[in-house]
């Protein structure tokens, strides 16, 4: 008996100590990460000739990109979700994107035993009770849960176990705090932008994603929305097992299918030529389907699964699309879904009053650093908000001289809009990757205008409203 308590208080030591040595650890290497860069601007600025520049950039790119891939995968957890963010060949230098794009969706696998204490505790009933087979190895693991492949009893329906991976919880609180007072420290000495916010933003997810009774609600109420209004969803949603269903375990179908980063190898296995006019066609359709979906959850109901990274899209028979993981989900205020709308149209229209406006409305607050304060606006919209890619560029740099963000200080960023903001990113990164450049604007653009006329706000009833109509006139008289 002493024996097992002794053993259990040295566990709960550990288990206590091992939040401060993740931050140790975060901290020990984020400082040397950034420091490295800071010392660089400086040599960097003492060389005039601009290609040997360049290539001296693009070694300081490869190094951190080590450093930062070596902290991602030895510390897991939040820093694999980190990793997602920053390997989208848009979004960060290419040497970030060629190390990182291989942590994307893997994490190390909790031993099966581990999973099943959980499993059998969550749903009360052992196994072999359940299930009629089990793999032991998992699909995939990543950082907040291993899914598993199963055959229920009794209707024999393949199926997909989700399990929690024990104690991840309190870890990647840890991690977003430290996060959050790194960001801090960015924001007050080299971007001007409203990184704590998104942190925060982060934060907020993220806690939800632990709770799977919340994300079977969101599934089904996606796949409803999605299945209601189009005679043909463009997307499949799994149906989720109501009966078996807890914070900590998800049961749902099974989807068969390739992950869409696969689609090229598989095109090629098939004899069509990736780059022919079948693959082009097919990427097309791929993308469209995609972007559909998105453009009607975020504009017609505001409630949307955000976290299209590749790991959640499958390609299934016929090019159709599946999409996976409803962790992370958000419900857009009908003030910002309708802002929102209201700057789509402004980008695929090219409209800088329109966009200047569209910003105030939701409280994206700005100053500007720059005479074309407008056209700057409309550029930095168009950055953060569209997938579209300036002509002739294939990476997005936030940070060059003269780059929108440099140029206009975003001193407030609506929480909500980063959910927005990531999934436009991670949709345009898929699209870079496809090799396919499209705007969503330009897709979303009728979608936005009929949520402004099923809000009343550009109908002529009322007195508000009929005002409101008057500034969007006076707003396209202005374009």
């Amino acid at each position: 008996m002493h024996g097992f308590d002794f053993k259990e208080i040295q566990e709960k030591i550990s288990e206590s100590f091992r939040p401060w040595q993740r931050s140790f650890q975060f901290w020990v290497r984020a400082t040397n990460i950034y420091t490295g860069y800071k010392v660089f601007q400086l040599r960097v600025s003492l060389v005039k000739d601009a290609k040997k520049q360049e290539e001296m950039w693009e070694r300081q790119h490869e190094q951190a990109a080590d450093k930062i891939y070596f902290m991602c995968s030895d510390l897991g957890g939040f820093f694999l979700k980190i990793a997602q963010l920053l390997a989208k060949p848009d979004m960060a230098p290419a040497a970030w994107v060629k190390k990182l794009v291989t942590l994307c969706d893997q994490a190390p696998a909790t031993p099966f035993d581990a999973i099943q204490l959980v499993l059998e505790k969550e749903l009360g009933k052992s196994i072999g009770e359940i299930f009629e087979t089990f793999d032991e190895k998992p699909l995939g693991s990543a950082s907040i849960a291993q899914v598993h492949r199963a055959r229920v009893k009794g209707n024999k329906m393949n199926v997909v176990v989700k399990v929690q991976h024990p104690g991840i919880e309190r870890l990647m609180m840890t991690d977003i705090r430290n996060l959050q007072l790194f960001a801090l420290y960015m924001q007050r000495t080299d971007i001007k932008f409203d990184l704590h916010s998104i942190t925060k933003e982060m934060e907020k997810q993220i806690g939800y994603e632990f709770d799977f009774k919340r994300e079977a609600n969101a599934m089904e109420r996606i796949r409803c929305f999605l299945y209601e209004n189009n005679k043909k969803s463009p997307v499949l949603v799994p149906r989720v097992l109501p009966d078996m269903v807890t914070k900590r375990v998800l049961v749902m179908e099974y989807i068969n299918g390739i992950p869409i980063l696969s689609i090229g190898d598989e095109m090629a296995k098939r004899g069509i030529n990736p780059h022919g006019k079948i693959a082009e066609a097919a990427k097309h359709n791929i993308l469209n389907s995609l972007s559909r979906a998105y453009g009607q959850m975020i504009l017609k109901s505001g409630f949307f699964h955000a976290d299209p990274h590749p790991g959640n899209i499958l390609i299934c028979k016929g090019q159709e699309v599946a999409l996976l993981d409803y962790g992370q989900v958000k419900e857009l205020p009908d003030k910002l879904r309708l802002g929102y709308a209201n700057l789509v149209i402004a980008m695929a229209d090219d409209n800088a009053s329109r966009a200047s406006q569209s910003f105030w409305e939701m409280g994206l607050h700005t100053v500007a650093k720059c005479e074309n304060e407008q056209q700057e606006l409309l550029r930095l919209a168009q950055t953060l908000f569209d997938t579209k890619m300036p002509a002739g560029q294939t990476v997005l740099q936030p940070f060059s001289d003269d780059s929108s963000i440099k140029k206009i200080a975003v001193e407030t960023f609506p929480e909500e809009l980063f959910s927005v903001l990531r999934t436009v990113v991670l949709l345009r990164g898929l699209s870079v990757g496809m090799g396919v450049n499209y705007s969503c604007a330009q897709q979303w653009r009728s979608m936005a205008e009929e949520a402004l006329l099923a809000s009343g706000r550009v109908t002529r009833d009322g007195k508000g409203r009929s005002r409101r109509r008057g500034s969007l006139r006076r707003l396209r008289a202005g374009s």
